[in-house]
């Protein structure tokens, strides 16, 4: 009866976690926001990748890419990961942002196309499961090592150029490159505005509750997710007409146009060299 109002039916209970779950997608949208500015800070640190032209740092990324692709040893793809660590350090990139931002994340990825690798690759058994008595093999620890280390360096690689440079830089450096305006416009604008859509987002969760007299049943709650997604899809259409009619006038063509112009310096032709060395050396090595 303690349950039950005077010859009603039973109350409901306030889906309390549920709620809780949904007003966090502001903060986590604010938090996305911040990790953002965390990252335009450490591109304006004073350390060995910032100083470079950050067309030197993109080829000579690609190039380090190239080379954990080509590896076939997981000695050298540890020595070729213990670069990365190292130039983080004297960028001043902090381990945990990368371990948080880049290595737990490629490890859960891949670690769960590599899990079946060990016991599907056929060769010399090294162990086996105690209960399901599935063998493990050195040729599929072999197989699964090499595809999470060549993810895990190529990623590292990728996230210091983008940790040391700033956006605008890198689309400039892009585009110094070759490559197609069409490619470099559509993440310039991709990255832009992405964050003014989360913040649309956030302030509309806010808004909402703010407005919100008592606890949501989760049926409520899908259809208010459903809403809002609907509201911010129109928005979001409504504010990419606004922006292209803009640029066009104001004579935007898709170059990626700045203030700061890129100067090569001697410093900038030896990392870029040194870049170049690795897959060089490795390709020679590996004949």
């Amino acid at each position: 009866m303690a349950g039950r109002p005077e010859g009603g039916a039973p109350l409901q209970k306030p889906h309390r976690k549920t709620n809780r779950r949904l007003f966090r997608a502001p903060s986590h949208l604010l938090h996305a926001l911040t990790h953002a500015m965390e990252a335009e800070d450490l591109a304006g640190r004073d350390g060995l990748l910032q100083s470079l032209d950050p067309r030197a740092k993109l080829a000579g990324t690609l190039l380090l890419i190239i080379a954990a692709t080509m590896l076939h040893s997981l000695i050298g793809l540890g020595l070729l990961f213990a670069l990365a660590v190292v130039l983080a350090l004297a960028s001043h990139i902090p381990l945990t942002r990368l371990m948080k931002q880049v290595w737990l994340g490629v490890l859960a990825f891949t670690g769960v196309i590599a899990l079946p690798s060990p016991f599907l690759v056929p060769g010399k058994v090294v162990a086996a499961l105690p209960v399901l008595h599935w063998t493990i093999t050195e040729q599929g620890l072999r197989s699964a090592g090499f595809l999470i280390g060549r993810a895990e360096t190529a990623a590292s690689f990728a996230a210091l150029l983008v940790l040391t440079t700033s956006w605008p830089h890198v689309m400039k450096a892009m585009r110094s490159l070759g490559v197609p305006v069409a490619v470099v416009a559509v993440l310039g604008m991709t990255h832009r505005y992405i964050f003014v859509l989360m913040t649309t987002a956030a302030q509309m969760m806010e808004a909402r509750r703010a407005r919100q007299l008592g606890p949501l049943s989760p049926a409520d709650q899908r259809r208010l997710i459903a809403s809002s997604a609907g509201v911010l899809l129109g928005k979001t259409l409504a504010m990419a007409g606004d922006v292209h009619m803009a640029m066009i006038a104001r004579g935007y063509r898709g170059e990626v146009r700045l203030i700061d112009d890129f100067r090569f310096r001697a410093r900038d032709g030896v990392a870029l060299f040194l870049a170049a060395l690795v897959p060089a050396t490795i390709f020679w090595m590996q004949r």
